[in-house]
């Protein structure tokens, strides 16, 4: 099909309907609707590559409209099968996207320079190349003049740790080095890649787009440095080619596991901690949708094979146990991107003997029973709890968020409080404590207990636990190791 054949399907309001069909077969050629005026071929080939090669790719922008033809047919499905559940956005804007009914993309090149210049550019980049100097005089794709980006977080509404960065950031290649800091009020980071062309290919795909669901922009650009010099692996820099640099004072270590899986591409991390699919962490990585996964997305959790008797913890607004199912329960988080961490990170986790299952529910709230209804208090509004570790916009308790661990934090500890007073108190939780390290100030200590349930129902049982004197025991769980 020629450009002009796919205008003429556009005229044609028979071949339309039928091309909007979500019925349509699979084919390796893309049908993108609703672009948002002046999109760039840039953007449009970017929504295609976290899934595989782009080989070519037709703008109709009088339409709002785009075709994308992928490498295989595999990549195809697994960009719609991907974007059938999360919606994809190009500036902010949903836009749609589904098979067309061509099985190829042929197009008239002298009426598409444009774009096809674009394409070759990225083909460039993606094979380990470099472009063209006409290209490159274009203004579509300059080489890449240093492995080391600098990165600056626009409207951080949620903190961005580095593992985030590095799981975004990984798609695109090899990261080595990350240190991030603040500047002039704003979160920045420096980030090398092992190669230029990464580096390249990720600023590409990356610059002007969100993290989080409409915050959290990213701004990159290349650095002027050419090798990052990082002294210390903590949570404020890290060197993956030196999992045995020291964490620095009053930081807590870097488990040398930790930082060699991190080391590895973000689809394979990405796949440790969230229930997203490879494809599904790819497009996060590519930072097209927010890393939550969704969209817009309910902050409604369905949690079953529960306990009769349920503790909850962070920022729950809302609790419902189903009536004829007490061991589900309907859990509402303060927003979307909440209800996601807490899926990820508690589905398939072992609780009171059972594995646990935590969806997002098809509610957007959890009603409370109208006024005289008696509902056998199988609701609870959890609003005003001064439990809420996230009620502060930016708050530092985001970059403390970790998968279930048998390693638990504690903080808010009182200075007489002992070393075998915790370990006494956290066994009579119901388990073994196996480890245990003070901080250098003693006011923070990692505690281990034998296994991860173990950890969960300390967690539960001693979080918010009277110290005495004022001091409540502040429980999480942690990354690191004793």
């Amino acid at each position: 099909m020629t450009n002009n054949d796919f205008s003429q399907d556009f005229d044609d309001s028979k071949k339309l309907r039928v091309e909007d069909s979500m019925d349509s077969p699979p084919s390796r050629v893309i049908h993108i609707r609703k672009l948002p005026n002046e999109v760039s071929e840039t953007e449009v080939i970017a929504l295609g590559l976290p899934f595989g090669k782009v080989t070519n790719i037709l703008m109709l922008k009088g339409k709002n409209q785009a075709f994308l033809e992928l490498g295989t047919e595999e990549a195809a499905v697994t960009m719609v099968n991907y974007y059938t559940a999360v919606t994809p956005q190009v500036r902010n804007v949903p836009v749609f996207i589904q098979y067309s009914n061509h099985k190829e993309l042929k197009t008239d090149s002298a009426l598409n320079q444009r774009a096809q210049a674009v394409l070759q550019a990225v083909s460039a980049v993606q094979e380990g190349g470099s472009p063209s100097s006409d290209t490159a005089r274009d203004g579509v794709l300059t080489p890449a003049p240093s492995p080391v980006l600098r990165i600056i977080i626009d409207n951080m509404f949620y903190p961005v740790t580095l593992d985030v960065l590095q799981q975004i950031f990984s798609k695109f290649g090899t990261v080595m080095k990350i240190i991030t800091f603040t500047k002039n009020n704003q979160f920045q980071a420096l980030l090398q890649f092992s190669d230029p062309v990464n580096a390249q290919q990720a600023k590409l795909s990356l610059d002007g787009q969100n993290i989080y669901n409409s915050c959290c922009t990213l701004r990159i650009d290349f650095s002027k440095l050419v090798n990052l010099n990082v002294k210390y692996n903590n949570d404020k820099s890290r060197d993956y080619t030196r999992p045995e640099l020291p964490a620095g004072d009053g930081q807590p270590p870097v488990d040398p596991a930790m930082a060699a899986a991190l080391s590895k591409d973000s689809t394979s991390l990405l796949g440790a901690i969230s229930p997203l699919s490879a494809a599904a962490a790819a497009a996060a990585a590519a930072g097209r949708v927010a890393l939550s996964g969704h969209s817009g997305g309910s902050g409604v959790l369905l949690a079953s094979n529960l306990n009769d008797e349920v503790s909850v913890y962070g920022d729950v607004q809302r609790v419902k146990i189903l009536y004829n199912k007490k061991d589900s329960a309907l859990i509402q988080m303060a927003d979307g991107n909440q209800a996601q961490l807490a899926m990820s990170h508690l589905n398939g986790q072992k609780m009171y003997g059972k594995i646990i299952r935590v969806t997002l529910s098809k509610h957007q709230t959890v009603q409370l029973p109208r006024e005289g209804l008696d509902d056998q208090g199988l609701t609870k509004d959890f609003a005003n709890s001064p439990l809420h570790r996230f009620k502060k916009p930016g708050s530092k308790n985001f970059q403390n968020i970790f998968p279930p661990s048998a390693t638990l934090h504690l903080s808010n500890i009182p200075e007489d409080v002992t070393e075998e007073d915790l370990r006494l108190l956290f066994s009579n939780s119901g388990g073994t404590v196996k480890a245990f390290k003070f901080f250098q100030d003693r006011k923070m200590s990692l505690l281990q207990m034998s296994t991860v349930e173990e950890a969960i129902q300390a967690l539960i049982d001693l979080h918010n636990y009277d110290m005495g004197g004022g001091h409540r025991l502040r429980v999480s769980f942690s990354k690191s190791t004793i």
